[in-house]
C-alpha cells in the first residue's frame, strides 16, 4: 500500500508533459523509433525500460534542458502491449510513463495507394459540411467561428464529411483528399489547415483523432480511399515548440525575417547562386509559417515518424505533400524512400506548381537528372496540363494557339519517368474555379471535364466543381473555398439533394457523375495507352486503348457542327465499324465522316 501511494505521488509530480509519437507499432520494417520527450529540466534524467524485445540504444540531449530524445530498438519478436518508461535522477525514480505498442492492422504493409483507377474528390473540410455544430467554438482555441467572414472558420468538420460519404460515393469518386485537418491554433485564417500547431492532433474544431480514423474506416467500406494532406516544409507560428525550441537550428533562422524567393528552378538551374538556393529552401513561406530545418537529424526523424504514424493510425491510402520543392531536397528523397520502403504499394503526390513539364518531371522517381539528383516520389500534380487546357479552351484557334497548346503540352510526356502516375485536375483550392476560368461557359466546362476524366493520369476534382461553383470577384481564396450549399443548417440551396440548384447545375452534376461511374469500370482508362492526333480545325482527337478495348475521344470546340473525316485515324480505328457515344447513346458509323455536334465532346466505345 505504501509503495502504491508513493507511485501515485511520482505520477502526480511528473515533469514529463509530452512524449511523441504518442504510441507505436510492432512489426514495422525498420526497428528504430525515436521518442521526443518534453518537460521542465529533464535533460539530466535517465530513462529505463524493461520490456521483452525492446531496448534503449541511445539517449540524446540537446542545448535546451527541457528535451530528451530516446532512441529505441524494437525487435521483430516484440509483442504488442504497454511498456513502462522509468525516468530516474541518479537512483531516484522521478517519473513513470506508460507507452503503448500496438499490433498493426492485417495487411497494413501491403496497402494499396491511389492509382489511375481512382478519382479523387478534394475537400476543404471547413467549407464542406457542418455535421457537428457543438465543436464550432472550442474553449481555449484562438479563433472562433465567423461564417460571415470569407477568411474565417465556417464550421465544416469531419462529421459533415462522414455524413455525406454516400453523396461522394454516388457521384463515382473512389478517393477523398482533405486539405489539412491537424490542429491550427492560429489567431486568424486558421481554417485552411496549412499552419500546423500540433502534428499529432486533429484540430478539435474538425473533430478528434478517433473521428478522423472512423472517417477512414467508413470511407473504405464504401470503396473510398483516404488521402492526407501533409506539410513538412513549415509549421504554424503558434506551434507548441516555437515557444521553447529544442535547438536553435530546429527551424531555419535569419537575422531578420526573410521570406522564400519562390525560385523553385534553383534545384535544376546549373547557373543558380548559393544565395538564391538558400533563400528558396530556407526562407519562410510567410511570416506566420516558420521554416522547418530538415537538415537537423532530430527534426528529420520527427517528421518522417509523424508521417508513418498517421499512415498506420488512420489507414491512409495516400499522401499529398504540400510545397514539395521547398524543404531540403535530399531530405524529401529520403522521406519518400522511407515511406515507400514501409508501404511498397502506397502512393504520394507532390505539389510542384510549375507550368513547365521539365521542372515538374525533375521530382519524379526514375527521372535521370543531369545534376544527379534522384527522387523517390511516384506522383506529381500536373499543373502544366491544367494550365494549357484552359488556354486551349479560351484561345482562338490559330497556328500556335488553342488546342495546339494542349497537344504540345501532352507531347512533352517524354520528360516524365511515369506520366500515367500524374494527378490531373480542372482546379484546386489555390486557384479560381474551373467554371470561372472558363468564363462560366457550360459547353467549355463539359469539354474540360471530359478531357480530365479520360486523359492519362489520376484525376482530382475539387468539391463543388460538379455543380459549377465559381468565385465571383476574382481569385480570393476565401471565395474559391466557398461553403458547399446544403452543408449548413438553414441553407436555402442543398447540393446534396439537388434542392434549389439551377437546371444547368443539375445537368453538370449528372454529366460528371455519368463520366465518373462509367470510368470506374473502364480498365482501358485506368491502364490503357494514349495516342493523340494533331488538332485540326478546332477538333482534338485522342484514343485510349489496350489489347481488348479502344476508346475514341473527340473534343469539338467549333461553334457549328463539324464533319470529321476519319481517314487519318485508320491506325487506331482498325477494323472497327461503329462507335457508341457515352453521353447520347447514339451509334456512329465509322465508314463515313462523323457529324460532330457543336462545342461538344464525344466518347466513342469502338465496336
Amino acid at each position: 500500500m505504501l509503495y502504491l501511494c508513493g507511485y501515485t505521488v511520482v505520477l502526480a509530480q511528473s515533469p514529463i508533459s509530452r512524449i511523441e509519437p504518442p504510441n507505436w507499432w510492432v512489426g514495422m520494417k525498420q526497428p528504430g523509433l525515436q521518442l521526443l520527450v518534453y518537460g521542465k529540466d529533464i535533460r539530466h534524467l535517465q530513462p529505463e525500460i524493461d520490456y521483452p524485445g525492446l531496448q534503449i540504444s541511445r539517449v540524446i540531449t540537446v542545448s535546451n534542458p527541457n528535451y530528451l530524445f530516446i532512441d529505441l530498438r524494437i525487435s521483430p519478436q516484440a509483442q504488442a502491449g504497454t511498456l513502462r518508461i522509468h525516468f530516474k535522477d541518479k537512483d531516484q525514480l522521478v517519473a513513470t510513463h506508460d507507452y503503448e505498442l500496438w499490433a498493426r492492422e492485417p495487411g497494413s504493409a501491403g496497402r494499396q495507394g491511389f492509382s489511375p483507377a481512382d478519382v479523387m474528390y478534394l475537400i476543404t473540410p471547413d467549407r464542406f459540411a457542418n455535421g457537428d455544430t457543438t465543436n464550432d467554438q472550442v474553449a481555449g482555441m484562438k479563433e472562433g467561428p465567423d461564417r460571415s467572414f470569407k477568411g474565417g472558420r465556417h464550421g465544416g468538420d469531419i462529421a459533415g464529411i462522414r455524413q455525406h460519404l454516400d453523396y461522394i460515393a454516388g457521384l463515382g469518386f473512389t478517393a477523398v483528399w482533405l486539405n489539412p485537418v491537424l490542429e491550427n491554433d492560429m489567431p486568424r485564417y486558421s481554417y485552411h489547415g496549412y499552419s500546423t500547431t500540433d502534428y499529432y492532433r486533429v484540430d478539435p474544431r474538425f473533430g478528434t483523432n478517433e473521428s478522423y480514423r472512423q472517417l477512414s474506416r467508413e470511407a473504405r467500406a464504401k470503396g473510398i480511399k483516404l488521402i492526407m494532406d501533409m506539410i513538412v516544409n513549415h509549421c504554424g507560428l503558434e506551434h507548441w515548440w516555437m515557444k521553447d525550441l529544442p535547438t536553435p537550428d530546429w527551424i531555419n533562422q535569419w537575422p531578420t525575417y526573410t521570406g522564400t524567393n519562390h525560385r523553385r528552378t534553383v534545384h535544376q538551374d546549373p547557373h543558380a547562386s548559393r544565395y538564391d538556393h538558400r533563400r528558396m529552401v530556407d526562407g519562410w513561406f510567410v511570416p506566420s509559417m516558420p521554416d522547418l530545418n530538415q537538415r537537423n537529424e532530430l527534426m528529420a526523424t520527427y517528421l518522417t515518424q509523424n508521417t508513418l504514424w498517421w499512415i498506420e493510425y488512420a489507414g491512409l491510402a495516400g499522401i499529398r505533400m504540400d510545397t514539395y520543392p521547398y524543404p531540403d531536397a535530399d531530405y524529401m528523397a529520403e522521406w519518400t524512400r522511407r515511406v515507400m520502403e514501409e508501404y511498397p504499394n502506397f502512393n504520394i503526390v507532390g505539389e510542384e506548381w510549375a507550368l513547365d513539364p521539365a521542372i515538374v518531371s525533375y521530382w519524379q522517381k526514375g527521372k535521370q537528372n543531369s545534376n544527379g539528383y534522384t527522387s523517390e516520389l511516384k506522383s506529381l500534380m500536373d499543373f502544366p496540363l491544367q494550365h494549357y487546357l484552359v488556354e486551349a479552351l479560351t484561345s482562338e484557334e490559330s497556328w500556335n494557339k488553342g488546342w495546339r497548346q494542349l497537344y504540345e503540352c501532352l507531347a512533352k510526356d517524354f520528360l516524365y519517368a511515369d506520366h500515367m502516375n500524374l494527378v490531373v485536375f480542372p482546379d484546386n483550392h489555390d486557384m479560381s474555379r474551373m467554371y470561372a476560368q472558363l468564363n462560366r461557359d457550360d459547353e467549355l466546362y463539359r469539354l474540360a471535364m471530359t478531357f480530365f476524366l479520360t486523359v492519362r493520369g489520376i484525376p482530382q476534382v475539387y468539391y463543388g466543381t460538379e455543380i459549377l461553383m465559381a468565385n465571383p470577384g476574382g481569385g480570393d481564396h476565401g471565395l474559391i473555398r466557398a461553403d458547399f450549399p446544403g452543408g449548413w443548417p438553414g441553407d436555402e440551396v442543398n447540393a446534396f439533394t439537388g434542392h434549389g440548384l439551377r437546371a444547368e447545375q443539375l445537368e453538370a452534376r449528372e454529366f460528371v457523375s455519368k463520366l465518373l461511374n462509367w470510368r470506374k469500370q473502364k480498365r482501358v482508362i485506368h491502364h490503357g495507352k494514349l495516342m493523340h492526333f494533331a488538332p485540326e480545325d478546332g477538333v482534338y482527337v485522342y484514343f485510349r486503348y489496350d489489347d481488348t478495348e479502344t476508346l475514341m475521344v473527340i473534343l469539338n470546340k467549333n461553334e457549328a457542327p463539324y464533319a470529321l473525316a476519319l481517314d487519318r485515324f485508320a491506325e487506331m480505328l482498325g477494323s472497327a465499324s461503329q462507335g457508341r457515344d457515352l453521353f447520347s447513346g447514339k451509334t456512329y458509323l465509322l465508314n463515313q465522316p462523323l457529324d460532330l455536334p457543336p462545342r461538344s465532346p464525344l466518347v466513342l466505345e469502338l465496336e
